[in-house]
């Protein structure tokens, strides 16, 4: 699309995509790049699922790096993969850090779910 415009810019002819046109291109390129993005990130979140599955039970160093009425959501320091913190998240806000259990994993659907150590 872009060499279609600058081809046309440099022989001086006319455009090759009207206004509206663009405008439609440009809506499907940007849905297009969002959708594979989500992909990409739903990907992610099921390769650190397997890569924490057998490891259930297991305790790491951690810090929160969401905090909503949603949840809680810490990041491990090694290895370093973000899951929910489905149990001892009160008084927790970004940057604390913590000791969290791996209580499960569900690899299809890329949830990590952690509990508060004390």
């Amino acid at each position: 699309m872009t060499q279609r415009l600058l081809k046309g810019a440099m022989a001086g002819g006319s455009q090759p995509y009207g206004n509206d046109e663009l405008e439609t291109l440009a809506t499907h390129c940007t849905e297009a790049e969002d959708a594979a993005k989500k992909v990409e990130r739903q990907v992610t979140k099921s390769a650190a699922a397997i890569l924490l599955e057998n490891r259930i039970g297991e305790q790491f160093d951690a810090i929160v790096t969401g905090a909503s009425d949603k949840g809680t959501w810490v990041r491990l320091l090694q290895p370093p993969v973000e899951g929910r913190l489905e149990s001892g998240s009160e008084g927790l806000d970004v940057g604390h850090r913590l000791r969290v259990q791996l209580v499960s994993t569900d690899v299809e659907r890329g949830f990590i779910d952690f509990k508060r150590i004390a």
